[in-house]
């Protein structure tokens, strides 16, 4: 296996999880609440009336998919070639001071259609860092499409299109679907519209270490129907037509597909996507404890009576976990009555919930199993939902959005402050410098930038010209960039 290289590709096939999606809507706001879909489950082959076994047909999957599955193309700027500031520092720069060279790179991936007025999710890395979002649909009618929210711990996105009467997909319940069923994958690999692709579940809740966020969940469903460039955020589906998951990734030593597919599994999906289209952020509920995978020689080291399970490694005194009555060396053997048998199950169940939300934690302690109800808490450590993401006016403005950087991030980099500019559209940014996504400014004229509050702060407080100075991560030097507000 060591030849092997999880290699995270634009092939991603899953938008029919069984779940219909229905739309309130009124004046004063937008609200999509999904529900479960009552259609029941389909295995590979069921017997007919007389105990054999009729052949399968995908076609109905097939026909009802390929409707609701878009190609999107994302323009990025990838340019970097800035000039250096001139000297003395002035106090106005125009854009005839700091001359371009922009260029421009496209990539292409998948999505699924999940509502009727234009709401599509897709994988996280088919949009990021983009300025301009293109959808084409199955008809060929093309959109230009408006990023509505991310959540790179589970490298989902969800975007919209202006448009209504839509054809889109169900979410399945994706607990239900079992190793063996048959599935489809559909979706645009090589730029192939409306490819379909069929195969069983290998396998589930599968940690393949692909994501690099600080609150990464990793509970893949395996599939090895076949997937390649092109198919990331485009949906995997069961014999119904309804979506079990988004393909994010391939295991290949080679870059194209060699037998092994991987799909972010609907409940997670269809949470993910509520949360972002009613709130702007991921509401996600925590335990606040470090775990590990418990295994037979961890087992046998500190007597825990099990080998499957999920060991509480450490916690703190005001975690959720905590706070209920869980204990360090626990093992964690159930959500909600649902066993569990690994960290990414576990991830996976606890990440569906919100903060708030009130959980049942079994656990393993001296050969005794105890039951406690967690409050989940968010990532800050209460219960209260995070705040709507609602972009600042300046923002707008410049037409730029930014981050913090975390503290792996500043630790790589071997900095001590700045803040990250994650996408850039129409605004000033673009308009007056050829700053590229993924620039980490370090200094505002001179002046250095510690979070993106100060930064807003500072560019505010400017009268005239405004000098941003900073990195690029994997490119040597510091670049300066300047534009009149």
């Amino acid at each position: 296996m060591k030849n092997i290289k999880l290699v995270l590709l634009v092939a991603i096939l899953s938008t029919a999880l069984a779940t219909s999606i229905t739309h309130l809507f009124n004046k004063d706001s937008e609200k999509v609440i999904l529900k479960e879909s009552n259609t029941p489950a389909v295995f590979a082959s069921q017997p007919g009336e007389q105990g054999n076994y009729p052949g399968l047909d995908f076609t109905y999957a097939a026909e009802k998919t390929t409707e609701a599955v878009v190609h999107i193309k994302s323009t990025v700027s990838n340019n970097v070639n800035p000039v250096m500031p001139p000297n003395p520092f002035r106090e106005f720069f125009g854009e005839d001071m700091f001359p371009r060279q922009p260029r421009e790179s496209q990539a292409s991936g998948s999505g699924v259609l999940i509502a009727e007025n234009g709401y599509i999710v897709t994988n996280n890395h088919v949009v990021d860092r983009s300025n301009k979002l293109e959808v084409t649909l199955n008809d060929n009618r093309t959109f230009e499409a408006t990023l509505i929210g991310t959540d790179p711990s589970t490298d989902l996105a969800v975007i919209k299109i202006d448009e209504e009467d839509l054809p889109y997909v169900a979410f399945a319940n994706s607990d239900q679907v079992k190793v063996g069923s048959w599935v489809l994958a559909v979706g645009n690999p090589f730029n192939l519209a409306s490819t379909v692709t069929a195969g069983i579940v290998s396998a589930k809740a599968r940690n393949i270490n692909i994501l690099r966020d600080n609150y990464a969940i990793e509970s893949f469903i395996q599939t090895d129907a076949a997937i390649n460039r092109g198919n990331s955020g485009g949906a995997l589906v069961d014999l119904n037509g309804d979506l079990i998951g988004i393909n994010t990734a391939i295991a290949t030593p080679t870059g194209t597909y060699t037998g092994y597919a991987f799909a972010v599994p609907s409940n997670i999906v269809q949470k993910v996507t509520q949360d972002l289209i009613e709130y702007g952020t991921v509401q996600r509920g925590f335990l606040g404890v470090m775990i590990r995978n418990v295994n037979p020689m961890i087992a046998d080291d500190q007597n825990l009576g099990t080998s499957t399970g999920v060991l509480v490694d450490s916690l703190t005194a005001s975690s959720a976990a905590a706070q209920a009555g869980i204990q360090k060396g626990d093992v964690i053997i159930a959500v909600d009555g649902a066993e569990v048998k690994s960290s990414p199950e576990l991830q996976e169940k606890v990440g569906r919930k919100r903060p708030g939300e009130e959980v049942k934690i079994t656990v393993l302690r001296n050969g005794n199993e105890k039951d406690y109800r967690v409050v989940l808490n968010n990532k800050n450590g209460s219960t209260e939902y995070l705040a709507k993401v609602e972009k600042p006016a300046l923002l707008a403005d410049l037409g730029i959005s930014v981050s913090e950087l975390s503290l792996k991030e500043k630790e790589e980099l071997k900095i001590s402050n700045g803040v990250k500019i994650e996408r850039i559209g129409p605004g000033k940014v673009r308009r007056f410098t050829s700053i590229a996504p993924g620039f980490i400014v370090l200094k505002v004229n001179k002046k250095e930038v510690k979070d993106t509050d100060h930064f807003l702060k500072m560019i505010e407080n400017e009268e005239g010209g405004v000098m941003l100075e900073g990195i690029y991560p994997g490119k040597d030097g510091e670049f300066y960039y300047a534009f009149g507000k």
